[in-house]
């Protein structure tokens, strides 16, 4: 029995548009995330794909680019599951401010391993194995076992939540997670079979 996981990093939101350090803070998508919410909820749909269960962080971006691909999939009465633990990793003294400035006020390569080093948290924020830690154990517990057991899983959530999922599900080191670009409402598509394992990853 396989399960399918679909991971979708929410669409554009105000502040990737400015060009700001986000994190925990919480605005909207804007016109093109909206668009792009969209698309992704099209093409799930023209590949047949009818998910059992629903995963969202608690996040505003993330909850509107779900509501948005479900519109788009006719899909209209549903439980959706919102939880902290998908959130993006929290930015702390860096969250709302331009990366031009946090480069200015901290230097380019500090910022550079705030935001590329697996394990080197920002003043007041988390590292990506600091996102790991609490993201990890809620897919072991919630999201996996439904996986097992054949479900279909749509998962809108954010860049490093999303990363530290795909490092474990595809066996890759921190250093090989740090280089992938996880983009805007691209859905990734995991079949995982019975033990838990990938069998195969489809990007739509």
């Amino acid at each position: 029995m396989t399960g399918t996981l679909i991971l979708v990093r929410h669409g554009q939101s105000e502040w990737n548009l400015k060009n700001l350090f986000t994190g925990w803070r919480n605005p909207d998508l804007t016109e093109k995330g909206i668009g792009e919410a969209r698309a992704t909820g099209q093409a799930l749909k023209a590949k047949g794909i009818v998910p059992d269960l629903y995963y969202t962080s608690a996040l505003r971006r993330a909850q509107h680019t779900l509501d948005l691909m479900l519109e788009e999939m006719g899909i209209l009465n549903v439980t959706i599951t919102r939880n902290i633990a998908l959130n993006e990793r929290d930015y702390g003294d860096l969250a709302g401010l331009n990366k031009d400035d946090a480069r200015e006020k901290w230097g380019e390569e500090q910022v550079l391993i705030w935001r590329r080093s697996f394990d080197v948290p920002p003043p007041g924020g988390e590292s990506l194995k600091d996102t790991a830690a609490r993201t990890l154990p809620y897919y072991e517990a919630e999201i996996l076992p439904q996986l097992k057991a054949g479900k279909t899983i749509l998962v809108a959530a954010h860049g490093n939540s999303l990363r530290a999922l795909v490092m474990a599900i595809e066996g890759l080191t921190p250093e090989q997670i740090l280089e992938r670009e996880i983009g805007t409402g691209q859905p990734t598509v995991y079949e995982i079979g019975s033990d838990g394992k990938l069998e195969q990853r489809v990007e739509l």
